[in-house]
């Protein structure tokens, strides 16, 4: 395939091959293992590579390419130059059609805007985006409903339900859709951002900005994330149980949430609601921990996880607490991590699982099969978890 540039972007979609879209927002994800929530705006990805956050995006973007390349269906690939896409297309294989040059520098937010505004253009059965929440709302402020989109997760918040579970299933299931496999249907998908400066004042405020239409596949594409559901005596119960049975001498890691809030309240100390926090002794020893932070405190303890489970998405690992990363799992061990949850926050699963995508296929493997979760001071029930 020849390159095109920003003025070449008439193709000729004669013949039956589908082409696709691609735009990688090279930032994103950045902020999370550092415990910054996200990304957005300049000042706060500054501050992400002066704490030592490195990029994620392009690693994440690479698996979803990988398995899109595997596909015995050809199909053509639209991107951008370099870093928005090219780049990563080509390391998975690809040869990619560039119809967007980003400016000199690092990309920014109306990179992404007008990338997606050329490919929407260009008439792209399918766009896909490597990004979190924030990608999302600018690609569909550019899109609209006139091109599906499919987002490959690589943020930190990434509410909204146009992802895929992971980015192996992102890019199993475009390779699904150019193959035109009858298991892909389209839902109008909703697109949700949370605001970041109000999380981290340790407040949520979330707003649907709109409904994409996304392609849908049981298993392989996450759901938009629940409220919260009204509190619950058994869930309350089981928050005093397992703050009283806390062992003298062992460090605790305690999830973002409601649930791992309350066992925080049970213990008489304040919590991050959106953060990780650490307890040991009955004392909070760590607040909004970022990974590195918690690993040095990890230095010579026993350590134990407890989290909850999102809502809707049914994730315990891998959305919105990515300070707890794959590294800390695997040094804690699955027999050492509590996982708490409401039975109606269970029931509501669509999806029947819990998720896992900590970005290391070792330890997503560790962390698959059935874990105990405990639902009441005296009851608990085994929960699939898949990838």
């Amino acid at each position: 395939m020849r390159a095109q540039r920003d003025s070449d972007v008439s193709l000729d979609h004669a013949g039956s091959e589908k082409t696709l879209g691609l735009i990688v927002n090279p930032v994103a994800g950045m902020g999370g293992p550092v415990g910054l929530k996200g990304t957005d705006g300049v000042g706060i990805l500054e501050e992400a590579r002066r704490r030592g956050a490195n990029p994620v995006s392009g690693e994440r973007a690479l698996l979803a390419l990988q398995r899109l390349a595997a596909s015995p269906t050809p199909f053509r690939l639209l991107t951008g130059s370099g870093e928005l896409g090219e780049d990563v297309a080509r390391a998975a294989g690809l040869d990619p059609i560039v119809v967007y040059s980003a400016h000199p520098g690092p990309t920014r937010a109306d990179d992404t805007r007008h990338a997606a505004l050329v490919m929407a253009y260009a008439s792209v059965d399918l766009l896909l985006f490597a990004g979190g929440d924030g990608t999302a709302r600018d690609v569909l402020g550019m899109v609209s409903d006139r091109v599906p989109i499919l987002g490959i997760p690589t943020g930190v918040k990434m509410y909204s339900a146009v992802f895929g579970t992971n980015p192996r299933n992102a890019g199993e299931l475009a390779a699904q859709f150019i193959a035109a496999q009858p298991s892909v249907r389209f839902r109008e998908a909703e697109v949700m951002d949370i605001d970041e400066a109000a999380m981290r004042s340790d407040q949520v405020s979330t707003r649907l900005y709109g409904y994409a239409r996304s392609p849908y596949a049981r298993h392989l594409t996450q759901n938009a994330k629940a409220g919260s559901v009204p509190d619950d005596l058994a869930l309350d119960a089981t928050c005093r149980r397992v703050a009283r049975e806390m062992q003298p001498g062992c460090l605790y890691l305690l999830g973002p949430g409601t649930t791992t809030r309350r066992v925080m309240t049970e213990l008489g100390l304040p919590s991050t609601l959106l953060g990780v926090d650490a307890v040991m002794d009955g004392a909070r020893v760590g607040a909004d921990l970022s990974e590195h932070e918690l690993i040095r405190l990890m230095e010579g303890h026993e350590t134990r996880i407890i989290v909850g489970v999102l809502g809707g998405h049914g994730s315990l690992f891998g959305r919105g607490n990515q300070q707890i990363s794959a590294e800390i799992i695997r040094r804690v061990g699955r027999e050492h991590i509590t996982v708490i949850a409401s039975m109606n926050k269970l029931l509501s699963l669509d999806a029947g699982c819990l998720r896992v995508d900590t970005g290391d296929a070792q330890v997503d493997a560790l962390l698959s099969g059935h874990i105990r979760v405990h639902t009441g001071p005296d009851r608990s029930v085994f929960f699939r978890v898949r990838t």
